[in-house]
């Protein structure tokens, strides 16, 4: 017999059984597959990620993230790799507020252009801005500026993972 008890379901409702009622309670992860469709465990609290959150992060070039030391170039400017990392970290904080208990994202995709130089003493700032929501998968729109313009731009996609699962992958 179906129980009136409703549970969050991939672009719907469901009315769920007693029984799968009973495991979704004891289980810790923050979905519940069940026939191909995403179902929210109802011990965790999900917050609606709203298209348009929006991040900036960051950071003086110095010599700690210039290409010359990163390792990626051998000229004293912005590294490539550091400005990826400061974009991802925009991205990261843009949603971080709005996740399950108990849940992180973790980067799956960069498409990025590296468009001109940053000197060494001048503030690049990223900014994420998310743009598409399917399930798991958050697809940003990350720019990179300095004090004189662009100095990158592209895409990046992230997914919403379990903390206590995603580590266990790694036992």
């Amino acid at each position: 017999m179906l129980s009136s008890l409703k549970c969050f379901v991939y672009r719907g409702f469901v009315d769920i059984d007693e029984g799968m009622r009973e495991e979704m309670r004891k289980t810790r992860f923050v979905w519940w597959v069940k026939s191909g469709t995403f179902v929210q465990n109802l011990n965790k609290e999900k917050k609606n990620m709203e298209i348009g959150l929006t991040y900036t992060s960051t950071v003086v070039v110095s010599k700690e993230n210039m290409a010359v030391t990163m390792g990626s170039g051998d000229l004293e400017v912005f590294a490539t790799p550091a400005m990826v990392a400061l974009m991802e970290n925009a991205a990261m904080n843009a949603v971080a507020g709005e996740l399950p208990e108990g849940s992180t994202t973790v980067g799956a995709l960069m498409n990025t252009s590296h468009i001109k130089p940053s000197a060494v003493g001048d503030t690049v700032s990223a900014t994420a801005t998310l743009k598409e929501v399917e399930g798991r998968k958050l697809t940003f729109e990350v720019k990179t500026e300095d004090s004189k313009g662009v100095v990158g731009e592209g895409t990046h996609v992230r997914y919403v993972v379990d903390r206590e699962k995603f580590m266990a992958k790694l036992k």
